[in-house]
């Protein structure tokens, strides 16, 4: 079992930065592919950005690329999602996942453990 904690959500003025952090415990991260989702209200589940175990291939969903980073410290044990520019569409609650298969999938059904969420709130 692979508990998650994920950190650095907020509210932020549009054009503003956030960086949130994911966590884990009972596991060592760099054994897992690692994504980030997030959700609005009313809305699915959608994909961010994924990055595999050693770094080396990252995938980001269009609306986020230029603006969204993600990357990991697999001595912490941790993975960060840098969000710059940010917009009043990107508030969501925002999920780190683990996924146990090799290589990125932009499907949550593809990863097996979640946080419980953090909220980022973009005020226009």
């Amino acid at each position: 079992q692979v508990q998650m904690v994920e950190s650095g959500g907020g509210l932020v003025q549009a054009g503003g930065s956030l960086r949130l952090s994911c966590t884990a415990s009972g596991r060592t991260l760099s054994s897992y592919t690692m994504g980030w989702f997030r959700q609005a209200p009313g809305k699915e589940r959608e994909f961010v950005a994924g990055i595999n175990r050693s770094g080396s291939y990252i995938y980001y969903v269009d609306s986020v690329k230029g603006r969204f980073t993600i990357s990991r410290d697999n001595a912490k044990n941790t993975v960060y999602l840098q969000m710059n520019s940010l917009k009043p569409e990107d508030t969501a609650v925002y999920y780190c996942a683990v996924r146990e298969g090799t290589g990125v999938r932009s499907t949550s059904s593809a990863y097996d453990y979640w946080g419980q969420g953090t909220q980022v709130t973009v005020s226009s």
